[in-house]
């Protein structure tokens, strides 16, 4: 279900294309996470097409940076609705929960980066033997 917008949200939007552009990510991508739920447009026009936010923007980033460290759409679901969750919580509210889960997923990006780092190192040290040659 899309919520209602208010006029000033209607204003600051922009419709796919622009969104593909800014984030330099496919239209068939960013309909694909539409479609499995993970970035629902926060709004449409009159005659149906979609409309996002820079909430919506901001959120495809970090789903855009999520992905080459190999994160499954599921994973990216439930961090996202970690990040909901901390930014809907209430100042009296337990976040411990979410809070520990968020830093699960810190602690898991930073052993997949230092794996990719590895393997940086892996290729800088092939192309040095293969440019030896």
């Amino acid at each position: 279900m899309v919520k209602e917008m208010t006029a000033e949200e209607v204003v600051a939007t922009m419709h796919i294309g622009e969104l593909a552009d800014r984030s330099q990510l496919s239209l068939r991508t960013i309909r694909h996470y539409d479609e499995v739920g993970l970035l629902k447009p926060s709004g449409r026009t009159e005659g149906g097409f979609r409309l996002y936010t820079e909430r919506d923007f901001t959120r495809l980033l970090l789903i855009r940076r999520m992905k080459p460290l190999g994160f499954t759409l599921e994973a990216m679901s439930r961090l996202l609705k970690v990040i909901d969750a901390l930014e809907a919580a209430h100042p009296d509210q337990d976040v411990t929960e979410f809070r520990s889960e968020l830093n699960g997923f810190i602690e898991e990006a930073s052993r997949r980066r230092a794996k990719l780092e590895e393997q940086l190192g892996m290729a800088d040290e092939f192309l040095a033997l293969l440019r030896a040659r």
